[in-house]
């Protein structure tokens, strides 16, 4: 029945919200210690604009390492600073402009050690640097409407994001969907696994303490959990509660959490993330669990079971790039 699914959690997680991350953790890493900003976490962030007649901005490098070359505006953000403000900086300090974040369009990632936020943004005004105006953090600012190959280009993992924006313009696959202001003191993950069979019917993966949850899982901070990325936390608990090997479906984001200068200066982020557990065979159940802290809650709902299988099927989410 409904009584035996958070139903309200599921609807926020479905719209992008997010809520408190409680102590109790499932499958945390022994060592996971507070996030902490050029301590034990690197976190980027990267814009993607277009003018009105369809032009993408770009930057000119200053640094030495690759002055003169071209790029998007992008930047690491800063102790204490919040995910969106620190765009607008990175725009800002790089080409005159001022921006509005209309959504998150990818979230590359390498476990805490480098997590960029990709966005797509529009101009909301100030003025485009001149090689006048140039200083530290960029030589110039251009809208350009060519290839942006025929530039010489700090490095080529722009373009994949570049098709990313125009597909997104021309038809978003997901909601906007932009980070929350809450705290968090660890860089977790609140787990939308999910279990569909032929006929339709859904589960969804479930902590079995009161209240049901969905499961959140931390993500370590020793090397080895880095190199893991935030796949690995993921792994590590489907294997512990599945019989059989687990074969999840990638990681798409829904949402995420973070509130600049958290509790003893903490810059955790919870991320909502939706993945698919799949049947291995026309099965009309989900797979067997061996862990008892766990249990498959049946959405019953039909306006709850279509919204999230609607996402699934369309892969409507944010794509995580590991």
């Amino acid at each position: 029945s409904m009584g035996e699914i958070p139903a309200a959690e599921l609807d926020a997680v479905l719209a992008g919200g997010g809520w408190e991350v409680g102590a109790s953790l499932e499958g945390a890493p022994q060592a996971s210690g507070a996030i902490r900003l050029g301590k034990n976490a690197c976190y980027v962030v990267l814009a993607v604009l277009f003018d009105e007649e369809e032009r993408v901005l770009l930057v000119q490098e200053a640094k030495p390492e690759c002055r003169g070359r071209w790029y998007l505006p992008a930047g690491r953000m800063e102790p204490g600073e919040g995910i969106v403000a620190a765009m607008r900086r990175e725009v800002k300090e790089e080409s005159g402009l001022e921006c509005e974040a209309l959504t998150l369009l990818a979230l590359e990632e390498r476990g805490a050690a480098w997590i960029r936020f990709v966005f797509l943004a529009r101009p909301t005004g100030g003025t485009l640097k001149t090689l006048e105006a140039a200083d530290a953090e960029s030589l110039q600012a251009a809208w350009w409407a060519g290839d942006p190959c025929a530039l010489p280009l700090r490095a080529l993992d722009i373009l994949p994001l570049l098709g990313l924006a125009n597909r997104y313009r021309r038809s978003a696959r997901h909601p906007p969907t932009l980070p929350q202001e809450l705290p968090c003191t660890l860089l977790c993950l609140r787990l939308l696994v999910a279990f569909a069979n032929d006929a339709g019917d859904l589960w969804v993966l479930l902590g079995t303490a009161e209240p049901p949850r969905l499961p959140v899982v931390a993500c370590g901070t020793s090397p080895g959990e880095l190199r893991g990325g935030l796949r690995l936390p993921v792994l590590r608990l489907l294997r512990g509660c599945l019989r059989q090997d687990p074969r999840p479906g990638p990681l798409g984001l829904l949402g995420l959490q973070h509130r600049a200068g958290g509790a003893g200066g903490a810059d955790g982020i919870c991320f909502n993330v939706l993945l698919s557990v799949p049947a291995g065979g026309p099965r009309d159940a989900p797979p067997e669990l061996r862990d008892p802290a766990f249990r498959w809650g049946h959405v019953e709902e039909e306006n709850l079971r279509g919204r999230i299988l609607q996402r699934l099927r369309a892969e409507a989410t944010v794509p995580v790039r590991s």
